[in-house]
């Protein structure tokens, strides 16, 4: 019998939706367990196995001394470390934090700061080397399922990079940009949710991070003749991936 990867899945800093994203596979989570050994998942199991696993999904970025030292070891035990959604792969939501002074981010929540020790948010790919990305917040469910069949068949995964425009037109929605005139990050955001937003008529966020290769400053010039100012534009491209470099000078880096 053909012994079964073991994986095991680990949460930084972040809420927890990728994780939940694999249980929301339901009907054919079971099947994955007769195929995979999940054998370290603490958000769902009592007992973990921690020597070493082929494949790690991780979840969340890195906020902490502690989290860097974890990181590191979880990249020693793990034939094949995975950037599991956009909070490990840039920082995501929690790294909109970055722009503020660490000093002020601390007093708005804590009485004594004295006893905090976080620091700015970062992917993982900051600290370690990461063999696989798989973006969104959360990843959708079918790039969760390209990527285990991939482990499976021993081939590369047909992950996306071109942008939600392509998936709007293949559900023959109109331009919200040039249609309605709003501020749509859809023509640099990596496709991948199945254009969800656009086809209810609100704007793409960019939960997916930078596509391949993202002409972001043409979309900011854009942004601008649309009526958006420059700090509206600046938050626009801070809201999931303003560490990424294809995004920084936007972001106003």
């Amino acid at each position: 019998m053909t012994k079964k990867p073991k994986i095991a899945i680990f949460k930084f800093t972040g809420c927890a939706g990728c994780q939940l994203e694999i249980l929301h596979l339901e009907e054919i989570f079971l099947d994955l367990l007769e195929l995979f050994d999940i054998s370290y998942w603490v958000m769902v199991k009592r007992k973990n196995d921690e020597k070493e696993w082929d494949i790690s999904l991780v979840e969340g970025g890195i906020s902490t001394p502690e989290e860097i030292e974890e990181i590191k070891q979880i990249r020693k035990k793990t034939k094949l470390l995975v950037a599991f959604g956009d909070c490990a792969i840039g920082g995501c939501i929690p790294s909109i934090r970055n722009w503020i002074p660490q000093m002020e981010t601390e007093v708005q929540v804590y009485p004594d700061t004295s006893l905090i020790h976080s620091m700015k948010v970062s992917g993982i790919g900051e600290y370690v080397k990461v063999d696989t990305i798989l973006k969104g917040c959360p990843p959708h469910r079918e790039t969760i399922v390209e990527f285990l069949k991939s482990i499976l068949l021993k081939i590369k995964p047909r992950l996306k990079h071109h942008p939600v425009c392509v998936e709007c037109k293949f559900r023959d929605n109109a331009c919200l940009i040039t249609s309605k005139k709003m501020a749509c990050m859809g023509p640099v955001t990596s496709a991948g949710c199945g254009a969800i937003c656009p086809s209810l008529g609100r704007e793409c966020e960019g939960c997916f991070g930078p596509m391949s290769n993202p002409n972001s400053s043409a979309l900011a010039s854009i942004f601008r003749d649309i009526g958006l100012s420059d700090i509206d534009i600046q938050r626009k491209f801070r809201k999931y991936s303003g560490m990424s470099p294809e995004f920084k000078k936007e972001a106003g880096y």
